[in-house]
């Protein structure tokens, strides 16, 4: 699926979802909130790393759908580094591995990247609401910083 045709994919599955119409199932895997910490050398500077990892899953016009986001993120005091990766795997791979998901990676634009942000906090507000339409599952990572591979 190109960019465009998730991006508009996402915009009627985020309204169905307002409207009551769209369930899901939410899986998060972060490293944020562990003890253990990451560092990373860049630009002469100690960056520490979290990553974090969500599969958002429904069934949307008769098939089931599946997305999950790779998000890294590189903290120097208040300074704030993200790299971001859109995957669409097929049904039955649902591994937080980037090695095993890169080939199903959709290019990740600014425009969809903040479609996807809107999903998230959709379905996080609704998780928070305690509504049914949301099936919301978090558990830690170990950081398995993956970049350099990349």
């Amino acid at each position: 699926m190109k960019p465009e045709a998730l991006s508009q994919t996402l915009t009627k599955m985020q309204k169905e979802t307002e409207e009551g119409k769209l369930n899901w199932r939410m899986e998060v895997q972060t490293t944020e909130g562990g003890e253990e910490k990451y560092t990373v050398d860049e630009d002469g500077e100690s960056w520490t790393v979290d990553e974090c990892y969500v599969s958002y899953r429904c069934h949307y016009n008769g098939k089931d759908f599946c997305m999950i986001t790779y998000e890294m993120i590189k903290t120097l005091g208040a300074q704030i580094r993200t790299v971001n990766y859109i995957f669409l795997p097929p049904p039955g791979i649902c591994l937080f591995s980037l090695h095993t998901l890169l080939k199903h990676s959709i290019e990740a634009n600014s425009i969809l990247i903040s479609q996807v942000r809107s999903l998230w906090e959709l379905l996080i507000k609704l998780v928070k609401q305690e509504s049914a339409q949301v099936d919301f599952h978090i558990a830690q990572a170990e950081v398995s910083v993956e970049e350099d591979r990349l």
